[in-house]
């Protein structure tokens, strides 16, 4: 089996491929703050205009479909900003590789400066990146037409919003589940007696630590443990001292 991942090259390459990554990953920890932060940030464009490309290609070029405003739209600043917007937002590959490799660019400077600063990464350090990462877009992208230091206002702190509301989302749900308290002492008496799987049926009666010591064959057999674990659990609950105890049985 050794021999056969030796001799596969995917998997040689993705090994090899995992070495150079932490071994820039270990380099780039022992730069200084500036140097890091142009690595970062001049990865992230590249990734960033090889995604914006590759949408740009795919993506038709509507723009040329637009129909240019009349001469007397360029008196309504509204109308412009429009055009402005639907121009940024639906240029061909090399107007989308500019505006990705801005925006990521700028969102992982950032994060990286924030990090090195705060020793952390949170909602804060993610929304601030992103507001980064939207100002710089609506400015590069013609999207604040006559109004563009405020529209890039705008668009940060749609960013950021999003941002920050993505980031919650995904630390609520990447946290592990908390442990279950009132099942301690029955999930480790159900182990040592090898009968872990009845966990679930003791969940569902909600017999938990508190109940073990009145625990009877009627109350097991209601949960649908059947007749040899029924036996093995009492007879284990009878037999502990302190469940015995508290059982208030007496030798």
């Amino acid at each position: 089996m050794e021999q056969q991942q030796q001799k596969n090259p995917l998997l040689q390459f993705q090994v090899k491929f995992k070495e150079i990554e932490n071994g820039f990953k270990l380099w780039l920890s022992k730069q200084s703050l500036p140097v890091e932060a142009a690595v970062v940030s001049a990865t992230a464009s590249i990734q960033g205009a090889a995604i914006g490309g590759i949408m740009g290609t795919l993506t038709p070029d509507i723009a040329s479909s637009i129909p240019t405003p009349p001469p007397d739209a360029a008196l309504n600043p509204q109308a412009m900003a429009s055009f402005k917007q639907a121009q940024a937002l639906s240029g061909g590959p090399f107007v989308q590789a500019r505006n990705f490799a801005v925006m990521t660019g700028v969102n992982a400077g950032i994060s990286c400066v924030m990090k090195r600063i705060r020793g952390k990464e949170d909602v804060q350090s993610s929304m601030a990146a992103a507001f980064g990462s939207g100002a710089m877009f609506s400015l590069v992208s013609g999207m604040g037409g006559p109004n563009q230091a405020a529209n890039a206002v705008t668009s940060g702190l749609f960013f950021a919003l999003v941002q920050g509301g993505i980031f919650q989302l995904g630390q609520k749900f990447s946290q592990p589940p908390v442990a279950d308290t009132f099942y301690d002492k029955t999930r480790t008496l159900l182990t040592s007696l090898g009968l872990q799987n009845y966990e679930k049926n003791f969940r569902k009666g909600l017999l938990t630590d508190t109940t073990l010591p009145l625990l009877t064959d009627s109350a097991l057999k209601d949960v649908r443990i059947p007749p040899g674990p029924r036996l093995i659990i009492l007879d284990h609950i009878q037999r502990d001292p302190e469940l015995r105890e508290r059982r208030g049985i007496r030798r």
